[in-house]
């Protein structure tokens, strides 16, 4: 992977930690969710007009991602509404670059070397241990919820392989990228409309300022992942971009004052480590 796309992902990563972040406002799991699926589109619809239409050949694919999406975003609300973030969080994002890796190796036919594949296990690891803090005690886990975040992962792992494969088909990823996020919304507004009512409306209403800006760190940060994915490996990808938890960490130390505990120095250093043997894959 060269330098530039190496840091590129990184970037994204970190604008994914960002519109995280960002969104942090008084609303439900499904509003917040379409609230970022809106201002993702509307960002979008800003740009389709000069970037085109991606090619043919791309469209069963970038279909099939709207349908991923929905059941992604679907599931991880399920698993929010019935077990804690603690739990919920590192299952569902530790577990989805490992089914990736797998994933590609049979079905794409992308061999990572050992020092790639040691660079997975060790970023997965420290995932799970910087996510995995605050939650209820292992004993107490949900059944419901850690089926849901593992259903989550697979979804994860699904878009992921698809959109590797349909930004490759496109000749053009950024607009398959925007098209992807304006066909997103299409369908997440009348599932919150189905789930909720139209009192999910006035809910986002409030907040349409954050939704319009998180929407659009949230196409940035995947439509630089799905671009590195046709110059890189997908695996090697949907991995970087899990280093949003340690942006994530970051921000909660420095910006929001939250302790430096040891847990969190270390699952940062296996997060560096993952990313320094990654670079050497």
């Amino acid at each position: 992977m060269e330098n530039f796309v190496f840091l590129a992902v990184l970037f994204a990563a970190a604008c994914h930690a960002g519109w995280n972040a960002l969104i942090k406002v008084r609303l439900d799991p499904l509003s917040t969710t379409t609230l970022i699926s809106l201002g993702a589109a509307a960002v979008a619809l800003l740009f389709i007009p000069f970037v085109g239409v991606p090619a043919w050949a791309a469209w069963p694919w970038l279909i099939a991602s709207v349908i991923i999406h929905l059941f992604y975003f679907a599931s991880l609300i399920e698993s929010y509404r019935t077990g804690d973030l603690g739990q919920v969080y590192p299952i569902a994002r530790g577990s989805a670059p490992l089914m990736t890796a797998a994933a590609t190796t049979i079905f794409v036919g992308e061999l990572l070397s050992p020092l790639g594949w040691g660079g997975i296990v060790a970023l997965v690891a420290g995932v799970f241990l910087l996510s995995a803090r605050g939650g209820r005690d292992l004993a107490s886990i949900d059944r419901r919820a850690v089926g849901f975040a593992l259903f989550t992962a697979v979804t994860i792992c699904a878009y992921s392989v698809v959109d590797g494969i349909g930004g490759r088909l496109s000749n053009n990823p950024n607009a398959y990228s925007l098209w992807l996020f304006a066909g997103i919304a299409v369908v997440m507004l009348p599932y919150a409309l189905f789930r909720d009512g139209r009192d999910v409306i006035p809910a986002m209403q409030k907040y349409w300022r954050r939704g319009f800006v998180g929407g659009a760190l949230q196409l940035l940060s995947y439509g630089i992942a799905i671009w590195a994915m046709t110059v890189a490996p997908i695996a090697i990808v949907a991995t970087l971009r899990e280093t949003s938890v340690l942006f994530g960490a970051v921000i909660a130390v420095v910006v929001l004052k939250e302790p430096l505990r040891a847990l969190r120095i270390v699952a940062a250093l296996l997060i560096v480590c993952g990313l320094v043997l990654i670079r050497l894959q």
